[in-house]
């Protein structure tokens, strides 16, 4: 990583579930690697419903079952300068590729293809992660975010 900060945005529907999810399990993951100084990792939603609010109380007792550190954090709406800095931005379903249309415009997302990702594409698998918020599942949302966070973790250290 030659003193680039490589920028990775994660994105859910709300920012209070899925996403946060992702972020503190990937910063696990790249503090374990001893290479967290090379990587910038935040998370954001697609909605504005749960704008200001902390991580779900299921989804933070999930990170603490497993060990993953975490801190206090607000969610908030992706904006279009926060796509523009990010090296990936990675979704956690195809309704948050529907919802980024709109916030940051589909010239843009046409023009910035290689970017954009679905979680689960990164473990070799065409799904979504399912949203825990809905199902109550929380360790298969964080199975899945944990299995697509080391997939794209690999696949980036070769790069």
């Amino acid at each position: 990583m030659m003193g680039n900060i490589t920028q990775i945005l994660f994105v859910c529907h709300g920012n209070i579930c899925r996403s946060p999810m992702a972020e503190f399990v990937m910063k696990d993951l790249l503090q374990k690697a001893g290479c967290n100084d090379d990587f910038l990792v935040s998370s954001v939603a697609v909605s504005t419903e749960e704008i200001g609010n902390d991580i779900y109380p299921p989804a933070k007792k999930k990170l603490c079952e497993k060990n993953i550190p975490f801190a206090t954090r607000r969610a908030r709406q992706i904006s279009r300068e926060d796509f523009r800095a990010s090296d990936y931005v990675i979704l956690m379903d195809k309704s948050n590729y529907r919802l980024l249309r709109y916030i940051v415009g589909e010239d843009v997302l046409d023009r910035e293809v290689g970017k954009v990702s679905m979680l689960m594409e990164w473990a070799g698998e065409n799904r979504d992660v399912a949203d825990p918020w809905y199902t109550g599942d929380f360790e298969k949302a964080y199975q899945d975010i944990l299995k697509g966070c080391q997939a794209f973790l690999k696949k980036i250290m070769k790069e």
